[in-house]
């Protein structure tokens, strides 16, 4: 990623169409990023390993290799937010983004002040994380002996490291994407806390002091592709969870943790 230090964090605009490439270049420049753009899914590959953007904006169809492969290119060498914006509104679509590591999709026509506030939300939450900000206390654990001490989250072999942004599950490395972490990391930390999709979108995005009613249904739909992604990511089913359950008609919680029991002794009478 690169230095959020720096005056301006760059992102890279990977579009075909040189009015939207234009319009999201103004728009990220107003939004506080500094931004490299190209205008194919090849070059857009190389820009985000050359320059380890915060945020990289990505068109569906594109010559040459589409924005989906695009998004499973980017997705193995790095950890930048991807924002995918489409023409096309079939959930189809989005879902198959988020399968191949995307953390959100935007419908064409958009407005260029939706997309402002989305990309702002984007820098506050990667500056200092908003789920940290909804955790409950008693689920955190402070790592004795760490210099700076690292606060993890841990429920039945699951370890997240709030600090390096890592996972394990059962001693094995766990590769989330930005949003599927910070998705984690909220169910977690709320501990048996019910949360709603509409609740789950506007915390990802920095907007909880937002109300419900103004997440669409096609964001909560978004909330359910994660969802599904990172229990197919952690092993699990909605059937058999191990970590996230599901409450119909109402949201997710975290599941309560097992129990590890010792047997008890018997004494020979």
């Amino acid at each position: 990623m690169s230095d959020l230090g720096s005056a301006a964090p760059l992102a890279v605009v990977i579009d075909d169409d040189d009015d939207v490439r234009h319009l999201l270049v103004q728009i990220l420049t107003s939004a506080g990023f500094s931004p490299i753009a190209v205008n194919n899914g090849v070059a857009g590959v190389e820009a985000v390993a050359t320059y380890r953007p915060v945020i990289t904006t990505l068109d569906v169809n594109m010559p040459g290799i589409d924005g989906f492969e695009t998004a499973r290119r980017i997705r193995e060498i790095s950890d930048t937010y991807i924002l995918l914006i489409t023409a096309l509104a079939d959930e189809a679509d989005a879902v198959l983004g988020f399968s191949v590591g995307v953390d959100d999709v935007v419908v064409k026509p958009f407005r260029a002040r939706e997309l402002r506030a989305r990309v702002s939300a984007i820098l506050r939450r990667v500056r200092v994380p908003q789920t940290m900000a909804t955790l409950d206390t008693a689920a955190l654990e402070i790592v004795p002996g760490a210099s700076p001490s690292r606060r993890v989250l841990r429920q039945d072999g699951l370890v997240l490291d709030l600090d390096d942004h890592t996972v394990t599950l059962d001693g094995e490395d766990v590769a989330l994407t930005r949003s599927e972490f910070d998705l984690l990391a909220t169910l977690l930390g709320s501990e048996r806390r019910l949360r709603s999709k509409a609740d789950l979108v506007l915390t990802l995005r920095d907007e909880s002091h937002l109300s419900p009613d103004t997440v669409t249904e096609s964001e909560e739909r978004s909330i359910e592709a994660h969802i599904t992604n990172l229990r197919r990511k952690l092993g699990e089913s909605a059937a058999r969870p191990r970590f996230i359950e599901t409450v119909r008609g109402a949201g997710y919680r975290a599941v309560v943790p097992r129990r590890h029991t010792e047997p008890v002794p018997t004494v020979a009478g």
